[in-house]
């Protein structure tokens, strides 16, 4: 389409010169269009070299007593150079690369002596044509843009993802592992007959944090697949994992009273709130292990509110440095991990000190599905 244009162009201000000149012009324009294609790692001095070359032969037809203003071939040859330096130099440069084109089309203002008629509108399409080979190279600069901003981000969510779910892993497995430990240290002064029990679930813990960290290593691995299905892939837990999570936590010596929908309704609630749901409450009992060992009762509670799940965390832990301390996380990521997550499905997150003594904490996450409510 460009050529064609630039022929009818040629065909209308044809009789404004001279035979002689359409060699030239066309011989120069040529010599810039192939200047601009040259792919060299060094784009710029292609751009430089294309533009000395069209000034060059502006000069020279002005000296030879030729229209010094660029025919249709040299603004071929401009057009290629400026679109392709604002396609792909630095800002800077291309901006010196279209500044140096639009130079040369409108030179001729200054330096061409009286010819026909014609040559304002031969200018005027210089100018034209200048403008969109800018237009050109620039449309697809800015989309190129655009693309990298958003992969950028959304890599940045999947890191950020990552970073909560290695975060989940370490805090709770480590920490349950660290707790029983203890334990077992206690049990093996107490009755050395029971160690072996309390070495036993050491291993199970163990076992599961290496499993844990295999499901974290699969997301890396499977990032890239992760808009064909759920982005936690198989890490994704839910309600139904509740029952072991409690059942790993209360063999540290804390009691717990669970209450949980029926498994038909949380079977149908979506990957993500169900995965947010486990994680809240891994994260909250992971802190009571971790800061308020003295807790002893624990009340985790998940139910259906009319349109939202309600999971809620309480212990009975008394005031002292580690009920205060879980407020202020000092360098940790655990209360801002679970936040984010719950805010990203459109919830909110409470955490804080009870009346009287313990410790809260309530999330509220989008439900579509209402259903009945079990005692544990």
């Amino acid at each position: 389409m460009f050529v064609v244009v630039l022929a009818l162009w040629a065909s209308l201000i044809a009789g404004s010169w001279g035979g002689g000149y359409w060699r030239f012009d066309c011989a120069a324009g040529a010599a810039v269009c192939v200047i601009a294609l040259v792919r060299r790692r060094d784009r710029a001095w292609a751009a430089v070299a294309g533009l000395a070359v069209a000034a060059t032969a502006v000069l020279a037809a002005r000296f030879a007593d030729l229209p010094a203003e660029p025919g249709p071939g040299m603004a071929l040859g401009l057009a290629v150079l400026v679109a392709a330096a604002v396609r792909r130099l630095p800002v800077r440069t291309a901006c010196g690369v279209a500044g140096g084109g639009l130079a040369v089309a409108v030179g001729s203002l200054l330096t061409a002596h009286t010819v026909a008629a014609g040559v304002p509108s031969v200018t005027a399409m210089n100018i034209t044509t200048w403008a969109a080979a800018v237009v050109a190279g620039l449309s697809p600069r800015l989309l190129d843009a655009r693309r990298r901003a958003v992969a950028e981000a959304v890599r940045q969510a999947e890191r950020l993802a990552l970073a909560r779910e290695l975060h989940d892993v370490v805090a709770h497995h480590v920490t349950g592992i660290v707790v029983q430990a203890q334990a077992a240290r206690l049990v093996a002064r107490r009755s050395p007959e029971k160690a072996g029990d309390a070495l036993g679930q050491i291993e199970a813990a163990g076992s599961d944090a290496l499993a844990a960290m295999r499901r974290v290593v699969g997301l890396l691995r499977v990032a890239e697949g992760a808009a064909s299905g759920s982005r936690d892939g198989a890490a994704v837990t839910g309600p139904e994992r509740l029952g072991d999570l409690v059942g790993r936590f209360e063999a540290g010596g804390h009691p717990v009273r669970l209450r949980l929908p029926h498994e038909e309704e949380t079977a149908a609630w979506p990957p993500e709130v169900a995965s947010t749901v486990y994680r809240v409450v891994q994260e909250s009992l992971t802190n009571i292990a971790r800061h308020a060992p003295q807790a002893r009762a624990v009340t985790v509670s998940v139910e259906r509110n009319r349109n939202v799940v309600v999971v809620e965390v309480t212990d009975d832990a008394p005031p002292g440095p580690g009920g205060e301390s879980r407020g202020g996380s000092r360098g940790g990521y655990g209360l801002l991990g679970m936040r984010e997550r719950v805010e990203a499905l459109g919830g909110t997150l409470r955490a804080g000190p009870r009346p009287g003594s313990g410790w809260s904490v309530l999330a509220t996450l989008p439900a579509p599905h209402p259903g009945l409510r079990r005692d544990r």
